[in-house]
């Protein structure tokens, strides 16, 4: 893969409301787009999906940013690529930083897609046209109307964010509202050994699952919870590598997996999850950072992957944002999303917006 040159965007964009979650109020997404071209004058696209402060990983935007210019996108530019598996490799020698990481192996990807004359879905080995579509209810939507919305666009699962001590009378809100809606509750890491107790007596409510109820790394905590409990334990932030997918599976820490791949390093650790994951007979979805549709576009083709049989949190790229960085919105259609089948990640980016939104643009080769 012959490189010309890179573009880095700092970019802002407001939310239409707040997304909020127990460790705080989301009003506006900051982020990072990385930008690629070829001698051809191709252009890849990927994104950085840490956020401004870290509450989700240790990772920031002003982290990643610095990161992405002085040592990845130089280590890159230093050595020849011939095909993007290559580039986890590449950056081996960097601990962690894995949002900064994929935001340079997805611009890649999606460069390399397009050099072949391929959906970055069929490069993949990706099987399906569609993606099966759940909605995510944050602790500041208004119930009501987020559950009309998820019912009008066909939306085949709800993720419901809880906070500690409430979650068995927001389930039941819910149910309130509309009885057969399946649903699953998000801990984002909140809960505690002494919460086991507590976590267990939700197993009567027919939930489609928990998501990472204790702290990322707590291996042990996870598989004795899982234990006690018929409904599923799924893994988010403790799964950061191939590495900790292997070991939750060998510790019978969860049933399932939300794959994301700013979380694991990049496309390529995506996939090797999903392999794992899929000879193990465990069903996984793709998991969303409130992130724009360059971002969903790359999810999208992960989750092109046979593996992904659970409905993942795959709204449409119009869902947080007035105006999103794709010129044509990637939108909700009875339940699903259609898998982009043009070149590369198959949208178009609309880069004069882009760079209208972005405070700072930096440039290199």
């Amino acid at each position: 893969m012959e490189l010309k040159s890179y573009r880095l965007f700092r970019y802002t964009l407001p939310l239409k409301q707040p997304f909020t979650t127990h460790a705080g109020a989301l009003n506006e997404r900051e982020g990072i787009i990385v930008e690629l071209q070829d001698n051809d004058g191709r252009f890849g696209f990927g994104e950085g999906v840490a956020f401004a402060i870290p509450f989700y990983t240790s990772e920031t935007v002003e982290s990643s940013w610095i990161l992405l210019q002085k040592t990845l996108l130089p280590l890159l530019f230093a050595k020849k690529v011939n095909h993007p598996t290559e580039v986890p490799q590449l950056f081996a020698g960097i601990v962690g930083n894995q949002m900064a990481k994929a935001a340079v192996e997805g611009a890649v990807w999606d460069l390399y897609a397009k050099q072949q004359g391929k959906s970055l879905a069929s490069c993949i080995g990706g099987t399906r046209t569609k993606a099966k579509a759940g909605g995510v209810i944050s602790l500041s939507d208004d119930l009501e109307q987020t559950i009309e919305m998820i019912r009008s666009q066909g939306f085949e699962r709800a993720k419901l964010k809880v906070t500690k001590y409430n979650e068995r009378r927001a389930i039941e809100l819910v149910k309130e509202i509309d009885l057969k809606l399946p649903l699953m509750i998000d801990g984002n890491g909140m809960y505690s050994e002494k919460d086991i107790s507590l976590l267990a007596e939700l197993d009567s409510l027919n939930l489609q699952m928990i998501e990472q109820p204790f702290l990322p790394g707590d291996f042990v905590l996870h598989h004795r919870l899982q234990q006690q409990m018929k409904t599923p334990i799924c893994l988010d932030e403790t799964v950061e590598s191939f590495s900790d997918a292997w070991q939750a599976l060998e510790l019978g820490a969860c049933r399932t997996i939300n794959i994301k791949i700013g979380r694991v390093g990049g496309l390529t650790e995506a996939i090797r999850i999903h392999d794992l994951c899929h000879q193990a007979g465990l069903a996984v979805w793709c998991g969303g950072m409130v992130e724009t549709g360059i971002s969903k576009a790359h999810n999208l083709a992960l989750a092109s992957l046979p593996g992904f049989s659970i409905p993942g949190d795959l709204s449409g790229s119009d869902r947080y944002f007035e105006r999103d960085l794709l010129i044509e919105p990637l939108r909700v259609e009875q339940g699903s999303i259609q898998i982009p089948d043009g070149p590369g990640i198959g949208v178009d980016v609309d880069v004069e917006f882009l760079h209208y939104v972005s405070s700072e643009v930096l440039e290199g080769k």
